[in-house]
């Protein structure tokens, strides 16, 4: 992948003006970022275009191949051997190919592990959009209990053992030591390279008819119409970043997994459940961690649909096995959970046919274009401090 490809996005900032500009930026980004649309085309979905680029941290071909090295780079953890990439495996669609993703050893992680590829465009991050902007993804991933369990001064402190990563980040950074909040920053700049914008939908909605087949058409008349997927799974990131429960039934492995009951456990009481619901709860609460209003109980972000060919199991705890799967759920109604009482309203039986179904499920794969793969960057060694000049 070469830097002219390379695609940006609006991160926040600390303090109020960086919330603000990242707002702005997400706000237009359904508007103004996607190329031209084509005119009989339907104007709740959109192409892909380049997203807004971050006036805090401008992409540069070095700062991102500095964020390539770091981003496989497992000293970026606790135990030296958790890097992002861990959960995140180019291979496997850029994410864990587990109902759950990769815990920490001795731990187990809780939820399925979303690709980063057009994390770019996502104004939010994480099932329950904990962090606003990839830098910050980056940092709480590095950190989280379950993931990568890293603190950030021994991180500092691995990374200035390596003399080529001094040597790379005063380049890019001007730092004289590296600096472990400018190599989340780094590494968001790697990620804003892994988009995807030429898939057959996009192409079509640019104006090349034939970019999709008949099947893939009518699927897209059904994804607009009858099945109503474009009620949530809208614009040019095909999500409206909205949280909704849709009835999803809980992870089956916090019934037989003993780590995934000390870590469902664990982090109910780490994010500040009270005890009746701690000792009650056996499902996800979803965004009621980062609200505590009852009428959030088991919602959760909308994920893009791009790029989910590659991606499967789906869902925020990866119950739903395939796309076929995720369609039969729909069709369906949605399902069961601890939390029927927040379950929204607009997911209700669709009544579609087996050829529907079908057509639909062409379309979903018109939302993916070939497979992003990347080899692992060779890591500098780590070497002992040069001894201090008198």
């Amino acid at each position: 992948m070469t830097f002219p490809s390379l695609h940006r996005t609006a991160r926040t900032a600390t303090g109020s003006i960086g919330r603000t500009v990242a707002a702005l930026a997400a706000t237009t980004l359904l508007i103004a970022a996607p190329a031209a649309l084509a005119q009989d085309r339907p104007a709740m979905l959109a192409p892909l275009g380049d997203p807004p680029s971050p006036l805090d941290n401008p992409t540069t071909p070095e700062k991102v191949e500095l964020g390539k090295m770091l981003f496989f780079d497992g000293r970026l953890s606790g135990n030296g051997a958790m890097p992002c990439s861990a959960c995140h495996l180019p291979d496997a669609g850029w994410d864990f190919p587990e109902k759950i993703s990769l815990g920490y050893p001795g731990t187990a992680h809780w939820r399925n592990s979303q690709t980063i590829i057009n994390s770019a465009y996502y104004g939010k991050l994480f099932w329950a959009g904990a962090s606003k902007s990839l830098e910050g993804q980056a940092r709480s991933a590095a950190r989280g209990g379950v993931a990568g369990n890293g603190e950030d001064d021994m991180m500092e402190a691995k990374l200035a053992f390596v003399p080529e990563y001094r040597k790379r980040f005063k380049d890019v950074f001007g730092d004289p030591w590296p600096n472990v909040r400018n190599a989340y920053m780094a590494i968001a700049a790697f990620e804003r390279t892994l988009v995807q914008t030429d898939t057959p939908f996009d192409n079509y909605m640019r104006g090349d008819d034939d970019a999709l087949s008949d099947a893939q058409k009518r699927g897209l008349d059904l994804f607009t119409g009858k099945a109503g997927c474009a009620q949530c799974h809208s614009g040019a990131l095909l999500s409206n970043e909205k949280y909704y429960n849709l009835g999803v039934p809980p992870y089956d492995g916090w019934e037989t997994d003993a780590l995934a009951q000390i870590t469902f456990r664990f982090e109910l009481y780490a994010k500040g459940i009270t005890e009746d619901k701690y000792r009650s709860f056996k499902d996800d609460p979803g965004l009621y961690f980062r609200t505590k209003e009852v009428a959030d109980l088991g919602k959760f972000r909308v994920p893009s649909l791009r790029y989910t060919k590659y991606t499967a199991p789906y869902m925020h705890n990866g119950m739903l096995e395939t796309l076929q799967d995720v369609v039969a759920f729909y069709n369906a109604g949605g399902g069961t959970n601890e939390f029927a009482a927040t379950k929204t309203d607009l997911i209700k039986p669709l009544g579609l046919t087996d050829a529907e179904q079908s057509d639909l499920l062409a379309f979903l794969d018109s939302l993916s274009g070939d497979r992003i793969t990347m080899d692992e960057p060779d890591l500098p060694p780590t070497e002992p401090l040069p001894a201090p000049s008198n």
